[in-house]
């Protein structure tokens, strides 16, 4: 109690310092998290407790499949099919590019590590936190334009095809770790279980779930569609650990099936659903932001070598995702704000760190602390560094837009 007493209560002081700098708070929880978590450092060790409960560790899990399932909820799967072919380019680039830069850093910088450290790096950088470049382009009043639809649209799919690369490289460990020996074609197997899951998952999930949902419908009670949702939520997310994959894959899924069509039969509800997840989440969510932040350990930045890595990844992070900008090439679309849009890796990227915190290879994790604490400082630098990007680079063209239009309205002279 006193644990999630602490928690919560930094979470929210760092979640409002971010807030008035004009930063996430999801950014602000995770910086507080790293502050209380390395005050052993000054000689107060009051809040080690808190990372050694395995409750908490349970509960934080839990979080992140609440998150994956919300974020999920943001889109459709009518969405993911209306982006067009631009998004699907833009996004294929903005995964394939910063796994392989991603891969060559590791092996750059980290030779002594095995492969699976390397595969594991890049997975990490083809994250895209679609949350936080929708606050920026919503605040800035770009929302609506061409631009937001393109980097929103191949974000989703971003998504999608990250957590697919992720549960290939978490189920290649896996074997590893039981001693088989994969060859190109098992791998290829996992690769093609984790798309079949998700397009098998996703295909079924819009078939039924408006007759699951319209079953529920009928039974007294509140809180029945809160409970339907989580029920479906979970289930998909327990088929997927049960095939060997994340279970935040199944989590995600069930978000992107669900859309208010399927729970129209529900009028007894005054809310939408995103609305009744939204207080679960409150609760759970930054219990697994704190607890990651709280993780990270600063005294291996002492280490040269490991700044090193955490400098070099957030570089690779955001070239990587300037491919992206190679899909809008050819138009008259902003390529320069669509690569920017696609940098933060923001709660999609510290998931992806966290799981490499649980893969194990005959008894040794494959990603230590001075690693993991890398990767959530790319996490945290590219979150960082978007909004005053996007501000900039949208700025850039409604000056030059504006610049244009007054050349145009000035009169020609003798």
């Amino acid at each position: 109690m006193l644990a999630l007493a602490v928690i919560l209560a930094a979470a929210k002081l760092g979640g409002d310092v971010a807030q008035r700098i004009g930063q996430p708070s999801v950014l602000g929880e995770l910086v507080i998290g790293v502050l209380v978590g390395n005050l052993p450092l000054l000689g107060v060790g009051w809040f080690q407790f808190i990372t050694a409960n395995t409750t908490i560790s349970v509960i934080a899990q839990l979080g992140a499949v609440i998150l994956l399932f919300e974020v999920g909820l943001e889109s459709t799967v009518r969405d993911m099919m209306q982006v067009g072919m631009r998004s699907l380019v833009v996004a294929v680039l903005g995964v394939i590019t910063p796994w392989a830069l991603g891969w060559w850093v590791g092996a750059l910088l980290l030779p002594e590590q095995s492969v699976y450290v390397h595969a594991f790096l890049g997975a990490a950088l083809t994250a895209t936190s679609v949350g936080i470049t929708a606050r920026v382009l919503k605040d800035l009043g770009h929302a609506q334009s061409p631009e937001a639809r393109i980097i929103l649209g191949a974000a989703v799919i971003d998504d999608v095809l990250g957590l697919v690369v992720l549960a290939a490289v978490a189920a290649v460990i896996a074997a590893a770790d039981s001693g088989a020996v994969l060859s190109y074609g098992a791998i290829a197997f996992v690769l093609g279980k984790a798309l079949l899951f998700l397009v098998g998952a996703l295909w079924l999930g819009v078939l039924f779930s408006p007759k699951l949902f319209s079953l529920a419908s009928k039974l007294r009670g509140s809180g029945v569609l809160l409970a339907t949702a989580l029920v479906f939520c979970f289930t998909l997310a327990w088929l997927a650990s049960v095939i060997g994959l994340a279970p935040i894959v199944g989590a995600y899924a069930a978000g992107l099936i669900l859309e208010d069509l399927h729970y129209r039969d529900f009028a007894k509800e005054e809310r939408h659903l995103d609305d009744l997840v939204r207080p679960i989440s409150s609760f759970l969510v930054p219990v697994f932001f704190v607890l990651m932040g709280m993780r990270v350990d600063l005294s291996t930045f002492m280490r040269p070598e490991i700044l090193g890595l955490a400098a070099v990844l957030t570089v690779a992070a955001v070239i990587g995702k300037q491919a992206c900008a190679l899909g809008a090439l050819g138009s008259k679309l902003d390529w320069i704000s669509i690569g920017i849009g696609m940098i933060p890796r923001g709660e999609v990227g510290l998931i992806f760190a966290s799981i490499g915190l649980t893969l194990v290879v005959h008894g040794e994790h494959i990603i230590d602390a001075a690693t993991y604490s890398a990767v959530v400082m790319m996490v945290m630098l590219t979150t960082l560094v978007t909004p005053p990007l996007l501000k900039w680079s949208l700025g850039r063209r409604e000056k030059g837009e504006l610049t244009t239009n007054r050349g145009r309205m000035t009169p020609k002279t003798d």
